[in-house]
């Protein structure tokens, strides 16, 4: 074997191991971003409180803690069931973007109240405000 075939194994090798180095630094990455995506939250952003309840689910005092995206109604694949016959299955969305929360009425048949108002589309909300979905009424609270 002559130098130049040498020289080009060497560069050969080099090269391989420098791809796996950082093929394993990648997969170690995205290791440690799965798990702790995969951990629950340490505090939520907030919370609701249910202040009024004419048919006693949710029960009065009871606290939600929220998520990122929290689906309110009646049906129980929701985050937060409302059992109101006021509410409809999919009545409303709570999201948080940014610093900021926002509900989101679903087209429900008798909408979704922030502070006593009606709300069209999307409404900004703000801790203490509070949302009434049918006849539940809720105040929005920091963890």
């Amino acid at each position: 074997m002559d130098g130049f075939t040498l020289v080009l194994w060497a560069v050969r090798l080099v090269f391989l191991l420098l791809l796996y180095l950082f093929l394993a630094r990648v997969i170690r990455v995205l290791l440690r971003d799965l798990r702790a995506a995969a951990r629950e939250p340490a505090q939520r952003p907030g919370r609701l409180v249910v202040l009024e309840s004419p048919a006693g689910e949710p029960a009065v005092g009871r606290s939600f803690g929220l998520d990122v995206i929290t689906s309110l109604g009646r049906d129980v694949n929701n985050a937060i069931v409302i059992d109101d016959p006021f509410a409809s299955a999919e009545h409303a969305v709570l999201t948080y973007r940014g610093r900021n929360w926002y509900l989101e009425d679903l087209d429900s048949t008798n909408g979704s109240y922030v502070n006593g108002h009606p709300i069209n589309g999307v409404a900004a909300l703000g801790y203490g405000d509070e949302v009434q979905i049918g006849q539940v009424r809720m105040r929005l609270e920091r963890t």
